[in-house]
């Protein structure tokens, strides 16, 4: 059986899209402005977006906070440089619920394994859950741009729970193709982005540490740009 590559799928949708009359609308799972700065500039002009920044599994609370802010710096700064109109939506949070109730019971599993894929599926479907509900075209998630994440994975969780949503097709993805990855790391250098050492829950915090990573929360200048 071929092997489904996601890069080639996105590039035939997307000229399937730029011949429509009107930019369908797309929900974008957001993590953090790093993984969002070269999806968003790649996709805006073909769609209509809204970021859904759903992120339970974020500690400790300064994290959640400080990576909202700098997402919202960086759009804010998007839509006025190129005349988008990208919304951001932060999805309702549930921190001490998500810990207990998923991550808790998977402390052990190692980093990037069974525990971190749970907690991709969990977000992303609640992500088609809300466009579902709220009649978007198109869903996705930008975390196939991390050089930490196997995009085949995601992609691989999206069919899997797609199924349970006929009235939304998702839009597959590798954004670490094309250079990418490399152009996320060049706007986040020119953004002056905050750029986090760990995925975000208190188990790649801890292993974060373990490593000597600097993880600390330094005072956060939220009145910056």
């Amino acid at each position: 059986m071929k092997k489904f590559d996601a890069y080639a799928w996105e590039k035939e949708e997307l000229e399937k899209i730029k011949a429509l009359p009107n930019k369908p609308s797309l929900l974008l799972h957001s993590c953090c402005a790093v993984c969002n700065s070269y999806p968003l500039e790649y996709l805006a002009d073909f769609f209509d977006i809204t970021l859904l920044y759903n992120n339970h599994n974020l500690y400790p609370e300064i994290e959640y906070d400080i990576r909202l802010h700098e997402l919202n710096a960086y759009v804010d700064r998007f839509n006025q440089r190129s005349g988008q109109t990208v919304k951001i939506v932060p999805y309702d949070i549930k921190r001490d619920e998500y810990h207990e109730t998923y991550l808790a019971k998977r402390a052990d599993d190692k980093e990037g394994y069974g525990r971190c894929r749970m907690c991709y599926a969990l977000r992303m479907n609640e992500a088609m859950r809300y466009a579902s509900e709220h009649h978007f075209d198109y869903v996705s998630t930008v975390m196939t741009i991390s050089r930490q994440k196997n995009s085949a994975f995601i992609n691989d969780i999206a069919r899997r729970l797609m199924p349970a949503y006929p009235d939304l097709k998702y839009f597959y993805s590798n954004f670490k193709k094309n250079k990418g990855i490399d152009r996320s790391v060049e706007i986040a250098k020119e953004e002056k982005m905050y750029q986090q050492q760990y995925c975000g829950c208190l188990y790649s915090y801890l292993d974060a540490k373990q490593k000597g990573k600097d993880v600390d929360h330094r005072t956060y200048p939220f009145d910056k740009g």
